[in-house]
């Protein structure tokens, strides 16, 4: 016979795991909306045509000043975003939509993009090839 104290902690364990089940632990799996941005789904598809549409306010598109998949800046001060972390990508250009970040031209570029379009264009340029690095070593001698 076992003891209704000792059968608690194994009840206990399997209610735990029968909650647990169901759920997606796939790493790849993407959620429905981005962890940390409150953005819907992003596709990349979506966002590669956004990134080819000249915004109204500067005539430029996405690719005029990042290059070819984010990569290929035409001024070396603008960033390469191909390849960068979606929600990274997602919060820079709500910041500069909502103002809480200033560029002459981001800031413009940005400022009549839904959360949707915001959500395609992370999607897009995060799943680019990167081409990103960090400067571990660019100033030794």
């Amino acid at each position: 016979m076992i003891r209704p104290v000792r059968a608690l902690p194994v009840l206990v364990l399997v209610g735990l795991l029968a909650a647990c089940g169901g759920q997606s632990h796939d790493p790849e799996a993407q959620p429905a909306r981005s962890s940390s941005a409150g953005l819907p789904s992003g596709t990349a598809d979506a966002g590669e045509q956004a990134a080819n549409v000249k915004s109204a306010a500067t005539g430029q598109t996405c690719i005029d000043c990042h290059g070819a998949g984010g990569n290929v800046p035409i001024d070396p001060t603008y960033p390469k975003i191909g390849g960068q972390f979606r929600d990274y990508l997602a919060h820079s250009l709500q910041a500069y939509r909502d103002g809480d970040r200033e560029h002459a031209l981001m800031s413009q570029q940005a400022a009549g993009l839904s959360d949707q379009q915001i959500a395609d264009l992370a999607a897009y340029f995060a799943a680019q090839p990167s081409q990103l690095r960090d400067l571990r070593g660019a100033h030794d001698r």
